[in-house]
């Protein structure tokens, strides 16, 4: 087991699902956000829920599964297009387990179950990241591309490398689960004292 990864109390906002979200992240529109529960948000990430299109009532703009980690100064926004004259955002579902490296900025459609995307990437609008797929760190997946389940894809533009292993679900389960289990307070911390 490695060793915990300790964060401060004073930081971070945890939910009843067990959400961890730090109090440095910006998260704007969040009642059109969904958590799935057990999700780490980093310091510095921004999610944006506000973008969403016009109309009445609540839009689930970015859901995001259980077991899911944003990393640090991570930009999440949903993906935009202008069709038949009216431009409009789109909603963004990320399944569970899934792993965002740090300085990333997402605008896909959609991302599946037990997905790892690097640090310093860009997925562009309405890409579509099928489950077990893996993109290396400094990759650029351009607009509009399906990255197909068990593919490790890099470079950029983000170009399919090799197969991954039929294990993969499991490593990246396991994987996401130990990170979040190993994510824990500070317990040389001073407890803060409560507001009155």
């Amino acid at each position: 087991m490695q060793p915990p990864i300790y964060y401060s109390k004073a930081e971070y906002i945890e939910t009843d699902t067990g959400n961890k979200v730090s109090r440095r992240a910006t998260i704007a529109g969040p009642q059109n956000i969904i958590l799935g529960g057990k999700t780490i948000i980093s310091s510095g990430a921004i999610i944006r829920g506000d973008l969403r299109r016009t109309g009445p009532g609540h839009a689930v703009v970015i859901s995001l599964g259980r077991y899911c980690l944003v990393g640090e100064s991570c930009v999440m926004r949903p993906p935009y297009k202008t069709y038949r004259g009216n431009f409009n955002y789109y909603p963004m579902k990320i399944g569970d387990h899934v792993h965002i490296g740090a300085n990333t900025i997402v605008e896909a459609a959609q991302i599946g179950n037990h997905v790892e995307i690097g640090r310093n990437c860009v997925i562009g609008k309405f890409t579509i990241i099928k489950d077990c797929a893996k993109i290396a760190d400094n990759t650029f997946v351009p607009p509009n591309t399906v990255i197909p389940a068990l593919s490790l894809f890099a470079g950029s533009p983000g170009h399919f490398v090799e197969d991954l292993p039929e294990s993969t679900q499991e490593m990246v389960e396991a994987m996401a689960k130990q990170y979040y289990t190993r994510f824990q307070p500070d317990p040389n911390e001073p407890t803060p004292a409560p507001r009155r």
